[in-house]
Parts: structure tokens; C-alpha cells; sequence
């Protein structure tokens, strides 16, 4: 890297801290840590658990957000240091453009966490995948996002809990919802709504013919007993029946397997990975909250765009991205535009630029 080149970076360096101060509000986040702290220090604060908890955790979140932007802006300032020192060609030069490279990954991280501002962004989240109609080759699309979201979520270091599967009958899976746990799994996921399409020469047609074939993946955030949100019994209606097992393994010969059905809305869950019906049970009402949450935050967003007058053809359950394997590979996300020709890194859980570029167009949507 030359010299003038380092130049140019250390200004976008600068541009981008200045920019991350406003849009974080520094003084304003500094107010808020001190406002909170006070709160936690009433004798009376753990009197009501949900509360205290949902400030400890507010806090704590805006110290972690505050204390690595000001490590951001002492890095960009010591390599600022560093660059006037150094000379080309040195061992010091060397390790000046490891550190650029270094803080300007930790910057376009950090630009996309703080897009992260919506309301439940900062909540685990609730994955579900369905296939389309096409039989064995959907679901086997099905199975293959399955380990995608899995592999990405690996990679993020989040946690991944299977809550209900249900396997294919010759391969793939019929339907999979997942809790993915970590700071910001809902905001980054959200990004994944929608219908995903795989055009390829499917391996089950023995003509070697080309099939499309179509998953739905459905994301909410995940509530339990922090929120308040009326379900009346006769709203629901529960099924019980034999389980197929954790995972499709070791079939479970009694009624531990729940099905729920809001009648309301029509919302139906299975629940079948817990051996007790109980757990089940508060597994199902866990996801039906976040599902009916989900539905109110939409119609929220409906709302305002209309008001805006902001007409969206990116609706629910609609096709978001296109994965082609033949006659050559592309995967091209139709809501932004932003297209990968490695298809087997994308396959592999690197779908970090599809979120991000979703993520900076709402953004600029605001």
C-alpha cells in the first residue's frame, strides 16, 4: 500500500468515526448508561425481575456499543500516529497496514450493527423453513438452507436450538423452525423473510432435467413472559399426537407432540422435539407470541409506509432471492440487486453481504 493510498484511508477512517459518533449520539448514549445506572442502584430494583432485567440488559448493551466505538476511534488514532512514523518497507509499515486492514473490518461491522436501531432487533430469533410444492427436490432445497442458516449462524457465534423437524420422506426436510440466540440474531435475520428460489439440474430426476423449486423462510423475534400480549383460551385450539423424535431420531412412541392452532389468525405450530407434552406445549405458546408480534409489527410498518405513501412489492412471503446452480451459478438477491457468483460460499453460511446490503437499504429507505 502506498503512502497516499494509506492517506485516503486514514480520511474515510475519520469520515466514519465522525459519522458512527452522530448516528450512536454519543453524549446522549453517556446520559443514558448514568440514567440506568441510578435506576440499578434503588434498593427496590430487582423487585420486579422482568423490569430490572430488561434495564440491566439495556445497559449493558449500550456499554458494550459505547465502549467499542471508543476503541474504534483509539485504534484509528494510534495507527494515525503510527503512520507518520513509519517508513515504507519496513517491518513497522507492515504491521501500519495489518492494523488498517483490521479496523476497517471492525468499522463496516460496527456500521451495520448500529443499523440495528428498530425495535426487537437486539432479540433472539424464531426460524422457521417450509417447502414449496415439488416434493423430494423442495425439500431437499429445504435441507440445504437449513445447513446454510446453520453454518451462518456458526460463524456469527450464535447459538442454535432445534425446536421442531420434521424430515422428508426420501431426503431433505419437511419443515425445520429454529431458536437462533445471540446480541442481534433478529436484527441481522430479518433479512431472510421471504421466498428462496434454487433453479439446478435436480439429482432426483433421472431425465437430468432442470427444476425450480421454492422455500418460504419466516423469521420473528423470539418473546416469552417479558411482553404482554393476551391469548384467550378459546382462541386456541390444541391437538396432540405420536412424535417422530428429536430430529427425525429415535421415534417417540407416546403423545408429547403438540400442534396449536390460534383459530383467530389461523397460525399453526408443531412442536414435537421435547419428550414431554408440557414443554412442548411452552415451546409452541413461546413461538405463537412471537408470530403474533410479528404480525402486529408488520402492520405497524404497513401502516406507516402508508401514511409515508411508500408502496413496497417486497411483501410477506414473497420471493427475495434467487440461488442458481445451472446452466451457471449465481445467487441474486432481488430486493437490492447484490449478486455472488460463489455459490458454494454462499451455500456455506457467507451470506454476511446479502444481510448487509438489505440492512444499509433500510436504512437509506429512512
Amino acid at each position: 500500500m502506498e503512502r497516499y493510498e494509506v492517506n485516503k484511508v486514514l480520511e474515510m477512517f475519520e469520515t466514519s468515526i465522525n459519522d458512527l459518533e452522530k448516528a450512536l449520539n454519543v453524549s446522549k448514549m453517556e446520559a443514558r448508561i448514568s440514567e440506568l445506572n441510578d435506576l440499578m442502584q434503588n434498593p427496590n430494583f430487582w423487585s420486579n425481575p422482568n423490569q430490572a432485567k430488561a434495564v440491566t440488559k439495556e445497559e449493558n448493551q449500550l456499554k458494550r456499543q459505547l465502549n467499542f466505538f471508543k476503541s474504534l476511534k483509539n485504534q484509528y488514532q494510534d495507527i494515525e500516529m503510527w503512520f507518520e512514523e513509519a517508513k515504507e518497507g519496513t517491518d513497522s509499515w507492515l504491521i501500519l497496514e495489518e492494523e488498517i486492514e483490521d479496523l476497517k473490518e471492525k468499522i463496516e461491522n460496527f456500521e451495520i450493527e448500529v443499523l440495528l436501531n428498530e425495535e426487537y432487533d437486539d432479540r433472539n430469533a424464531i426460524l422457521e423453513l417450509h417447502p414449496g410444492a415439488g416434493g423430494t427436490e423442495s425439500m431437499d432445497w429445504c435441507g440445504m438452507l437449513l445447513r446454510m442458516y446453520q453454518r451462518y449462524a456458526q460463524r456469527k457465534g450464535f447459538k442454535v436450538e432445534m425446536l421442531n423437524y420434521l424430515p422428508g420422506e426420501e431426503a431433505g426436510v419437511k419443515s425445520v423452525t429454529l431458536r437462533i440466540s445471540g446480541e442481534y440474531a433478529y436484527g441481522y435475520l430479518k433479512a431472510e423473510r421471504g421466498v428462496h428460489r434454487l433453479v439446478r439440474i435436480s439429482p432426483f430426476d433421472s431425465n437430468k432435467r432442470r427444476h425450480t423449486s421454492f422455500v418460504s423462510c419466516d423469521v420473528s423475534p423470539e418473546f416469552s413472559d417479558d411482553i404482554e400480549i393476551e391469548i384467550k383460551d378459546e382462541d386456541i385450539r390444541i391437538d396432540t399426537f405420536n412424535s417422530s423424535g428429536a430430529g427425525g431420531q429415535s421415534v417417540n412412541t407416546t403423545y408429547s407432540a403438540v400442534r396449536l392452532t390460534h383459530i383467530p389468525t389461523g397460525i399453526v405450530i408443531s412442536m414435537q422435539n421435547e419428550r414431554s407434552q408440557i414443554k412442548n406445549k411452552e415451546a409452541a405458546m413461546t413461538i405463537l407470541k412471537s408470530k403474533l408480534m410479528q404480525l402486529e409489527l408488520e402492520a405497524k410498518r404497513a401502516k406507516i409506509n402508508e401514511i409515508k405513501g411508500v408502496k413496497s412489492e417486497i411483501g410477506w412471503g414473497s420471493q427475495i432471492r434467487s440461488y442458481v446452480f445451472q446452466p451457471y451459478q449465481l445467487v441474486k438477491d432481488h430486493r437490492t440487486d447484490y449478486e455472488s457468483s460463489n455459490v458454494n460460499e454462499v451455500m456455506d453460511g457467507y451470506i454476511d453481504e446479502f444481510i448487509n446490503a438489505y440492512l444499509k437499504g433500510m436504512g437509506h429507505e429512512e
